[in-house]
Formats: C-alpha cells, sequence, structure tokens
C-alpha cells in the first residue's frame, strides 16, 4: 500500500493513509514523499474532500471507517483496483509476475533489466530492491512491471489481486498449494493462475517455469503464446548447466539456438530460475539477449532475501523472508552454498495463517531438515485456528531430534533471542525467516551478541 501511494503521488494525485501502526522502512519512504499517515482509525476524522478510498486486504469490514464509508456510500477500491484505474489507465502494457515462489525477486530482475537497458519502465514491487529502496517507479516507457499477488484484495474483492492487472505478459513461476485460509487445494490455487493466463492477449505471452509441472498446467487455458524456461532442450529458454560459488552463480542458457552465459550475484539454483523467467520476459520485449543477461550480472539484489544484518564474535546473523516450506528449504540450500561448512542456525516464526497450520507439518519437518539448529517461535496466529489445526511444535521438535537436528522451541513468556543466543558458537550462522517483522529478532540478537546480555 505504501508504494502504491508513492506511485500515485508521484502521478500528481493528492494521496492521505490512515492505519494502526507505521515503522521503517515504509514510515520512512511516507515521510520522504510528504504523504501524511494518521494513526489510529477514527471515523470523525475522515477527511471531507476525498475522491475514493483505497482499502488494503489487512482491513477488515468491521473497521470503523470502512464502516462510516459504507454508510457515507463514499467511492472505494481495493489496492488492485486502484492499480487498474489510476495506473493501467495511463496506457501502460503490464508485465506481471505471478506464481507461489520468486515474484518479488523476478519482478525485481525484470524491472533492473528494463532500466538499465534504457526502457525506462515503471513498476511496483512487493519488496524494496536495493538501488531504489521506494520498490516503485513511474518511467515513460511503455511497461509496467508489477508483482502479482495470488492473494485476496479486499473483504470486498476476494479473487487474487493479479485478475485487475490486465496482463501483456503474465509470467507465472512455481505453483504450489499456498495460502490455505484462502485456497482449499492446490486445484484451487491452479484454478486462479489459469485464469491469470487465461487473460493474456494473443498478441502477448505467458512466460510459464518449467521446472514446476504445475506451473505448465496451470497455463492451458491460455490462448496467447507460451515461452516454456526450463531444464529441458525443447523450452524456449534452455538452462543447460550450472556452477555455485559461494558468492554467486552461474549458468549456461540457450535461447532459440543461441548460446549465452548467466553470471548472476545471488546464491541458489533457485534465484538462476527467477533470472531465466526474467531474461526470457525481457526478450519477448525486445530487449537482445547479451544485454538482458548482461545487466543481471550487475543485479543489487532485494532485501530481505539472505541480508546479512551484521556479524558479531564470528556470529553472521542474517534475515531472509521464507516462510513456505519449499522457500525454507531453499533458503537453507542457498545458505550452504553461500557459508560452505559452517554450523546453520534457523530462526523461524510461523508467522502467517498458513504458516501456522499443522496441514504443513511434515513440509516444515522436510524443509527444516537441512539445518543443523531449528528454533521455531509460536505461531502468531494459533489463536485464530482451532488448538488441533495449529502446528504441533513438540511433534516437530522429536522429529527433528530424529534427524540429527537440534530443536529449540521457546514456550510461553520465553523471548526466542535468548535461546538462540545460548546455543551459539563462533562460526555459526543464524538465520531469521519470517513474513513479518519477526519482533526485531535480528538486532535484538546482535545486541545481545555485542553486549553479552539478553538483547
Amino acid at each position: 500500500m505504501a508504494p502504491l501511494a508513492g506511485l500515485l503521488h508521484e502521478a500528481g494525485h493528492r494521496v492521505e493513509g490512515v492505519d494502526s501502526q507505521l515503522y521503517p522502512p515504509m514510515s520512512t519512504l511516507l515521510e520522504d514523499l510528504g504523504i501524511p499517515v494518521r494513526l489510529g482509525f477514527d471515523p470523525d476524522l475522515i477527511p471531507s474532500h476525498i475522491d475514493r478510498v483505497i482499502i488494503g486486504n489487512a482491513v477488515p469490514r468491521t473497521n470503523p471507517e470502512v464502516v462510516a464509508i459504507l454508510e457515507r456510500r463514499v467511492a472505494h477500491l481495493s489496492q488492485a483496483e486502484a492499480v487498474a484505474h489510476y495506473v493501467l489507465a495511463r496506457g501502460f502494457r503490464a508485465l506481471v509476475v505471478a506464481g507461489t515462489h520468486g515474484k518479488t525477486t523476478t519482478t525485481a530482475m525484470l524491472a533492473w533489466i528494463l532500466e538499465e537497458t534504457g526502457s525506462d519502465p515503471s513498476y511496483l514491487i512487493g519488496g524494496l530492491p536495493r538501488w531504489n529502496t521506494r520498490g516503485f517507479r513511474l518511467g515513460g516507457g511503455s511497461h509496467l512491471v508489477i508483482e502479482g499477488d495470488e492473494y485476496n484484495a479486499a473483504f470486498f474483492d476476494r479473487g487474487p489481486k493479479f485478475l485487475h492487472y490486465r496482463p501483456h505478459l503474465f509470467l507465472l513461476g512455481p505453483v504450489e498449494f499456498d495460502h490455505a485460509d484462502l485456497y482449499p487445494n492446490l486445484d484451487a490455487v491452479m484454478t486462479a493462475f489459469r485464469a491469470g493466463a487465461a487473460q493474456v492477449p494473443s498478441n502477448g505471452a505467458v512466460v510459464v517455469n518449467a521446472w514446476s509441472a504445475d506451473a505448465v498446467a496451470s497455463c492451458r487455458d491460455a490462448t496467447a503464446p507460451i515461452i516454456r524456461v526450463g531444464p529441458s532442450s525443447d523450452c524456449a529458454l534452455h538452462l543447460s548447466s550450472w556452477t555455485a560459488r559461494p558468492d554467486g552463480s552461474c549458468a549456461e542458457l540457450t535461447w532459440q539456438g543461441r548460446d549465452l552465459h548467466l553470471d548472476l550475484p545471488m546464491v541458489g539454483h533457485h534465484n538462476l530460475q527467477n533470472a531465466a523467467m526474467a531474461v526470457a520476459a525481457a526478450i519477448t520485449t525486445g530487449i537482445s539477449p547479451e544485454s538482458a543477461v548482461s545487466a543481471l550480472k550487475r543485479f543489487p539484489g532485494v532485501a530481505r532475501r539472505m541480508d546479512v544484518v551484521g556479524e558479531v564474535a564470528g556470529i553472521t546473523v542474517v534475515d531472509d523472508f521464507a516462510h513456505h516450506p519449499t522457500a525454507i528449504a531453499v533458503t537453507i540450500t542457498a545458505a550452504r552454498q553461500r557459508w560452505p561448512g559452517r554450523r546453520l542456525v534457523v530462526a523461524f516464526e510461523p508467522r502467517s495463517l498458513t504458516a501456522a497450520r499443522r496441514s504443513f507439518q511434515e513440509a516444515y519437518l522436510e524443509a527444516l531438515s537441512g539445518a543443523d539448529v531449528v528454533m521455531m517461535a509460536a505461531p502468531y496466529h494459533r489463536d485464530r485456528l482451532e488448538p488441533e489445526e495449529v502446528l504441533d511444535r513438540e511433534a516437530l521438535a522429536e522429529a527433528l531430534c530424529a534427524r540429527k537436528v537440534v530443536p529449540i522451541m521457546p514456550g510461553a513468556g520465553e523471548d526466542p533471542v535468548v535461546r538462540v543466543k545460548n546455543t551459539l558458537v563462533p562460526g555459526d550462522v543464524v538465520i531469521g525467516c519470517s513474513s513479518g517483522d519477526f519482533a526485531d529478532f535480528h538486532k535484538r540478537l546482535i545486541t545481545a551478541l555485542k553486549s553479552g546480555g539478553d538483547g
């Protein structure tokens, strides 16, 4: 919502905001842009001069200002509707990046390629790219690169956000079951992506990650050309081999018979897949294959993707957004590539409603078994689920022990920072994984390590 506010501000609209709380980096962004934000919901403070209200998907129907807006019949839009109404209406061709994993990184990669090669793109990214910590840009070119989330847009707009984005290119990354609070099963998730792929006109294209069979299957209703990116020689963009280094990854690509060398300053095969998707999309917009791969050699990355927050006494503290079991597994694999031979401590906060569910217990066991030590905080939304639906941390700890992984399961009133700190030795790498702020776990751990206390 904050990057969208910034994009609308740059487009010349007068924008104001209201929320229950505000913290960096978004508070800093809004302050720098001069966008006022009122804290605390009060119907009496709703301005009388507003033309429209944009309501985020975290705001419930029972919110007092929402109640007042509906009673007063004030025009309102979801975040995704606002993108269509105010941004796409300017005539952009939307390059929509969707899928269960890799959306933010792939969106940033494609935006970077277009910006580096002089296409002057606009973009709206769900994370913070390192070369533009605003996360948005209003350019003069014809393309808008936008992250297409499959989560719903608002309490009154229950479909996936990307259905509003009118894709000219639809990039579909790996597809798995996720968002169990919205989708009952994998087929429901695939149905949403099928609708997105089917929206693409015949003069556009669907770029699909062919490493994922379910992503390929989700393109079955598309009438636009399908560009497959994957490991087999029948893919339009074929990744034939790759090499892992602690400071990055290399891959050999083939695009329609042309051999390309990709040198990426990021670890993990999953990031090579993201990069290959971005390259294929960029080529489809008219960028030369050589220029696309050359731009990625300088890709600065995205915040909260294997971010080193600090190092104290030989202990490295890392922040990562991973929260789905597959994302945690590839993060652990990438960490082994980046820090070979070091003990890996994974601190995980099951932040989302999906992450809190027992139905993902076996998947989390498999993912976390790649670590040496695992600290799992109490599920953030456990009070919103029935007791039998919540992850069983005790059973998970027992299963991890059987796999020679040291489990740490803080109880009620115990500080995860203290529990983790007391197990650490020089040489450890601690990766704190969460889709939220994790109660400032990373910074508090660094403070505790520096002081020798408990943070």
